[in-house]
Parts: C-alpha cells; sequence; structure tokens
C-alpha cells in the first residue's frame, strides 16, 4: 500500500543514479559576450597604405605629354634646363636645345621644377 500512496501522490520511485551536469566553460560564456580583444584590435587598426601612389609617373606623363621645359637642379649644385623625353624606375632622359640630350640619373636630382 505504501507504493499506491507514492503514485497517488504523484511520486515515483526514483533510483540514485551519478548524474553528470553539463554547463559550457567560463571562457566560451566570455567570448559569447565580448569578441576577443584580439580580433577587435584588428578591426580598428588601418589598412597600410600602398607601396607607391605612382604620383611620380603621374608627374612626369604630364610634363612629357605638354613637353613643359624644366629646371633639374643636381646634388652637386648644377643646373640643367631641358625637356623630359621619357623616364624609367631610375633614369630621365633630358632634350636639351643647342646641347647635348642627358640621361639622369634620378638619386643625382636634387630637384626639379618648371622653368619659367
Amino acid at each position: 500500500m505504501a507504493a499506491a500512496n507514492h503514485i497517488s501522490k504523484g511520486w515515483h520511485p526514483v533510483e540514485a543514479v551519478n548524474r553528470k551536469l553539463i554547463r559550457p566553460s567560463l571562457n566560451e560564456i566570455k567570448e559569447q559576450i565580448a569578441p576577443p580583444r584580439r580580433a577587435a584590435q584588428l578591426q580598428q587598426k588601418k589598412p597600410v597604405p600602398p607601396d607607391q601612389t605612382n604620383a611620380e609617373n603621374f608627374y612626369y606623363v604630364k610634363q612629357m605629354q605638354a613637353k613643359t621645359p624644366m629646371v633639374f637642379v643636381l646634388r652637386d649644385g648644377e643646373t640643367l634646363h631641358g625637356v623630359i623625353e621619357w623616364y624609367d624606375k631610375c633614369c630621365l632622359k633630358v632634350n636639351r636645345e643647342g646641347e647635348p640630350n642627358v640621361l639622369l640619373y634620378k638619386p643625382a636630382i636634387k630637384y626639379m621644377y618648371k622653368e619659367g
């Protein structure tokens, strides 16, 4: 009769079982709440600027097309007058009137400007 009382009250006999509680680790919870700091720092970094802007090339092409008379001041103080005929990575070819054309090594040029 004792078993009948348990059933009528909604009680069922329960066997003692060793149960393991499954719960997320503390690290998993932290990752869900806030993203890792490393990821946030990577998102905030500015993109790396390009190695080359092509501004120098654009300037040379513009002066070549317009055949602009230029003055080249070299590192040793010498000045040359002429028009840029062509250029490459390390040199400029300068056409001069009344004098021989020259091939200028870019590192030898201190600065240049438009004549006039």
